[in-house]
């Protein structure tokens, strides 16, 4: 082993979803719009709500203890937990904090981060690059929303978008020279900072804001995310050496299905080999692709060798891809 490269895999996955659903006849009920109409523009058919009393961290604890149940690690062999999430309980203590007192991880550091629905791409090259650095063994890595707490269900162009859940993963100091996680890239411009954003939601006051509700200007972002994810997986494929045509599996963030098309198209990946699970949870911002990333090792989408590339746009605006072998 001394002489491989010290690297990241992962070793266990979880997931973690509200039992409420709300369906677009639901909607149908609550705002002017119709089950077609989301199906054709969006692709989501239902998405998961909270139930009264339920919480960021909740989700993000029933995850993590999926993950840490698939990897076999004592709870006190973690090293750090990153959240990735808008939405925590409270601004401190972090989610991180109450995940950590959940499990028992005695040891761990504790970190939120917020880089919205890009934050668990975020979160796993920072692992990564900790791991890599021989400053940490093992990195628990969550993405958890509660969105439902943040959405004007009076806004027919944002509620129909966005449901709750959590998805976790651990990242394990692996030694070797082909596979584990071979390359990353984070990305951001704060000029378009008004096309997405939260208002109310800190210290500053938005007068012409009713609420804390999200605000987003549709078109722009679509734009946006199709130019920025696939120009971000070219280049985690360039700098692990490889092309398009040699990955096995890309999971795209769960936003719109035009967008994910519009990136798997301009990538040369055909359908067979992107995940798209959008349809039954909606948009769960930061934890979108790690649940997406459960689900493909839950279905056997993944096997020893396999190159998978994860890419997410958000907020910020915010980017970011990570490129692996299946370890």
């Amino acid at each position: 082993m001394s002489g491989r490269k010290l690297t990241a895999k992962i070793t266990g996955v979880g997931k973690a979803l509200p039992e409420k659903r709300l369906t677009n006849a639901d909607l149908e009920k609550m705002v002017e719009t119709t089950d077609a109409w989301i199906t054709q523009r969006v692709g989501i058919r239902e998405r998961r709500i909270v139930a009264p009393g339920e919480y960021t961290s909740h989700l993000a604890i029933r995850a993590a203890q999926d993950a840490l149940a698939m990897s076999g690690l004592p709870a006190d062999q973690i090293d750090m937990i990153l959240v990735a999430t808008s939405t925590p309980d409270m601004v401190y203590p972090s989610v991180a904090c109450l995940v950590q007192k959940a499990l028992g991880t005695v040891h761990a550091g504790v970190l939120d981060i917020s880089a919205a629905c890009t934050g668990f791409i975020y979160g796993a090259s920072l692992a990564w690059g900790m791991i890599k650095a021989g400053l940490m063994k093992n990195v628990l890595v969550i993405g958890a929303e509660v969105n439902s707490s943040i959405v004007n269900w009076k806004d027919r162009d944002t509620c129909i978008l966005f449901g709750d859940g959590a998805g976790a993963a651990i990242f394990s100091a692996h030694h070797s020279d082909t596979d584990g996680v071979l390359s990353m890239k984070l990305g951001g411009d704060g000029s378009f900072d008004e096309l997405l954003y939260l208002p109310n939601s800190g210290c500053r006051e938005f007068p012409e804001a009713t609420g804390r509700h999200i605000k987003m200007q549709g078109n722009e972002v679509f734009k946006q995310a199709v130019r920025n994810m696939s120009e971000c997986a070219v280049c985690v494929l360039d700098r692990a050496g490889l092309s398009s045509q040699d990955v096995s599996l890309l999971i795209p963030h769960q936003a719109n299905t035009r967008i994910i098309e519009a990136v798997a198209k301009r990538l040369d990946i055909p359908s067979e080999k992107v995940f798209v699970n959008i349809g039954d949870y909606g948009n769960t911002s930061a934890a979108t692709i790690p649940i997406a990333l459960c689900e493909a090792v839950e279905q056997g989408r993944l096997n020893k060798g396999d190159v998978l590339v994860i890419d997410a746009f958000g907020a910020g605006l915010t980017w970011g891809a990570l490129a692996m072998r299946w370890a």
